[in-house]
Order: structure tokens, then sequence, then C-alpha cells
């Protein structure tokens, strides 16, 4: 059995975000020996998409694959980047749009294949994700050896992301739900061998709303005017939350899965 190590990382917001990552990353990947690191950076230009700057520092910080969500096109900047960079993943159910959605990376001799989606409960009508899936998978259907599989899913329904969880065990490593910024307790190996969670949760300043400045938060319920939300502060560092999986390299299964 050769078992592998991947951490997925959950939203940065934010420059607080981002220096957690690049303090606290290195020390999670050598003291729990991962081989390969995942980080969703959408909100990592002050809340609201990427730059290209942002880009270098989380790769800088250890990523091996940045994925993203529907906030990864605020910056119009940006798209060049999705556009040329591999590694920097969109959701692959945004059809025609730049850049891609899944990609494979082969490290210390294991191939390794992320998946970016995006759900449709509550948020934009872009195509589906679980059509998009099977689209994806059949690329994959004639490799040698399976690949260990890691799924992005940004999505704001639990139910969307447990019933996709669902439909794809056993064709995936580890699906992991963002998005909510708020970590989930519903770690899990499913019955056919994916590991799953619904949401990594938030890279940020957790004495927030969801990464954000509590009293602009509030005058934006009690007020009902769209104020400009901002990044948190804090005199306390910023919090990394993901999960750490254990997977058989040789099957694709998972062995195991825990928070961070």
């Amino acid at each position: 059995m050769n078992i592998v190590r991947a951490v997925m990382i959950g939203d940065i917001v934010g420059s607080p975000g981002l220096e957690a990552l690049e303090t606290k990353l290195p020390k999670i990947i050598e003291e729990n020996q991962i081989d390969f690191v995942t980080v969703n950076g959408e909100n990592a230009a002050d809340g609201f998409g990427m730059t290209e700057t942002d880009f270098r520092r989380i790769i800088a910080a250890g990523a091996d694959v940045v994925t993203s969500g529907n906030h990864v096109w605020e910056k119009r900047d940006f798209w060049q980047i999705l556009e040329n960079e591999k590694i920097m993943l969109r959701p692959a159910n945004y059809s025609g749009a730049p850049g891609a959605g899944f990609v494979g990376v082969e490290k210390n001799g294991v191939f390794w294949f992320v998946i970016n989606l995006q759900g449709r409960e509550f948020m934009n009508a872009i195509d589906c994700p679980f059509q998009c899936f099977d689209s994806i998978a059949k690329t994959l259907s004639n490799t040698a050896s399976p690949p260990v599989i890691l799924v992005d899913f940004h999505a704001e329904s639990t139910r969307e992301k447990e019933t996709l969880a669902y439909y794809i065990d056993g064709r995936v490593s580890l699906i992991a739900g963002t998005h909510t910024h708020v970590q989930t307790a519903d770690e899990r190996v499913l019955p056919n061998g994916s590991a799953y969670i619904t949401d990594l949760g938030m890279t940020g300043i957790t004495d927030s709303v969801i990464g954000m400045d509590t009293k602009i938060c509030h005058e934006r319920f009690f007020k009902q005017i769209q104020y400009q939300l901002k990044t948190a502060a804090s005199k306390e560092s910023g919090k990394v939350q993901g999960v750490i999986a254990e997977i058989d390299a040789d099957t694709g299964k998972a062995i195991s899965v825990k928070r961070i």
C-alpha cells in the first residue's frame, strides 16, 4: 500500500488569510508529511477575487494547485493568469470561460488530478456540475493506473454538496466543499472510499463574519444598505482551516480524513 497525504485549504480571505497561509502552511506540510497541497484562493484580494501577486504568494507558500469559485472573475486583469497558469483553476462548469477547471500534476511518482466545480443551488445557473464531472471523468477512464483525484466543490447548498459527494463516491479520492467560509464537522470516508467534508472553512480572521468586518456586516443587515465590505482586522493572527486526507495511491481510495 502506497500511502500519500493531501491537504486541502479553505478559502483565503484577504491579506490576513495570505499571511496566515504563509506562516502556517509550511509547518502543516512538514509536520504532517504532506505530499500534495490545494488552496482555494478566490477571496485573497481583500475578500473579492485574486491578483497575480496573490497567486504567486499562494504557490510560494507551498500550494501545488490553486482552486477558486464565483469570485474569481472579480479582477479582470486576473483572467490572463487563468489562461496562462495551468495550476490556477476556475470552476470547470463555466463553459467557454477563460482558463481551465481541472489539471493533472505528476509529483514524486504519483499522478494527482484536481477538479474544480461550482454549485447551482442559490448561485448562478451555470452548467450542471454532475454532468460536468462525468464528462471530465471520461478523460481519465483510459489511464493505466487510477490517479489520486481531488475535487473542490464551490457551492452554497449543503444538500447539493452531499448529493454530489455520494454521486461521485468511489470515483475520486477526496471531495471538499468550499464557499461558505464556515468549517463543518462532518468529515468522513464515504461507503465507496471517497473522503468528504461539506466545507473546508476559511483561512483568515475567525473573529469576524466569514472573514469580513463585523460592524460593516451589522450595518448591511440592519439598514439593508450595501456598504462596501472590508476584510476583518485583528490583533490575533489568522487561522488556516482545511482537511488532511490519507489516500492509497495504488487504488485512489481514501483511508482517513481529519480537519485542521
